[in-house]
């Protein structure tokens, strides 16, 4: 199982429509995957369920379906993770599992439970992997090797338990300064998640490492997408270009530790893609309730917006397939 987070500190960059937009076009590659919303704000299960599948899903009392609902019993004390609902999408290719908003009240308790993993407490363990664990049985279930999560924009316990579930992690950024600022946030904190991550497995109970039932917090960083461009002739206006410019020097140095690293745009590798704003097509997307690069004639993109879709499939189509050589996907 290949797991593939998608993170930054930053908000609004786009992140969310991001794993959207990929998920989709993985299944449009023929491939089935899991996503995970992960993101307390559940704006990417919004993204993909109408709002009448989503008050099924949320009803008043215990919402059983969800990511929350799955793990409310190891929170509870009465047992340990349920069986996960997987939510069939995009002809039966996405399984998705769904974000609640209650998954919120599961900060505390993944807070208070990373320290005492240090004495090596079996519960403390069971909470923190509770994601990890989840997503690997869902997986299973779905007949997948393939997960995105998602989550929110900060460097909480949830984050923190989330992103020690993943192989991998592709950071989304905008060509602004909060953006740089975030990479310098993000860079210390990964590496001191896996660093106390693998302080905590070498204390993990015998039972529990035999099982192999916890994540290794690889969160290795594959590279960056910079979102939300606007373009001129092709070419990014200043004001973008500007920040655009100092990203790979600071992702080198914040988030891969290479110190004296000065690395143009051009020539980075780590540079997964540069996605133009598509600003005509989104609400015709938000619309359809489909990704923008499947908007059809009858969803209004005709003219320039059929053009504009067109570019936007073969964008997310290069950016899957580098995605996929990067964590050496099958």
């Amino acid at each position: 199982m290949k797991v593939i987070a998608f993170f930054n500190n930053k908000g609004g960059v786009g992140k969310t429509s991001l794993v959207y937009h990929l998920a989709w076009m993985y299944a449009e590659l023929d491939r089935k995957l899991i996503v995970a919303d992960l993101d307390p704000q559940a704006n990417l299960s919004s993204m993909f369920l109408p709002e009448e599948r989503l008050e099924q899903l949320w009803p008043n009392g215990e919402h059983t379906h969800t990511i929350y609902g799955a793990i409310q019993p190891l929170w509870t004390g009465l047992g340990d993770i349920a069986k996960p609902h997987v939510e069939k999408v995009a002809n039966d290719k996405i399984g998705l599992l769904v974000g609640d908003l209650q998954l919120s009240l599961a900060e505390d308790d993944l807070n208070s439970q990373w320290p005492d993993c240090l004495d090596g407490k079996e519960r403390s363990f069971r909470v923190i992997s509770a994601f990890y664990r989840l997503i690997k049985e869902a997986a299973g279930n779905f007949g997948t090797d393939l997960v995105l999560i998602d989550v929110g924009p900060n460097l909480g316990a949830i984050n923190r338990a989330a992103l020690i579930a993943a192989d991998y992690v592709v950071i989304p950024v905008a060509s602004d300064i909060f953006s740089l600022q975030g990479l310098r946030n993000l860079g210390p904190t990964l590496r001191r998640w896996r660093k106390e991550w693998n302080d905590r497995l070498n204390r993990a109970p015998e039972s529990l490492s035999a099982a192999k039932v916890l994540p290794n917090g690889r969160m290795e960083p594959v590279g960056y997408v910079i979102l939300q461009h606007a373009i001129r002739l092709d070419r990014p206006i200043k004001a973008y270009e500007r920040w655009m410019a100092k990203i790979p020097t600071e992702y080198h140095q914040a988030i891969l530790d290479e110190k004296n690293s000065n690395v143009s745009l051009d020539n980075d590798t780590a540079c997964l893609a540069r996605l133009k704003h598509y600003r005509s097509l989104m609400p015709l997307a938000q619309e359809a309730r489909k990704p923008m690069f499947l908007l059809k004639p009858a969803d209004g993109a005709i003219g320039s917006h059929a053009n504009a879709a067109k570019d936007c499939y073969e964008d997310f189509k290069a950016l899957a397939k580098k995605i996929s050589e990067h964590c050496k996907l099958g």
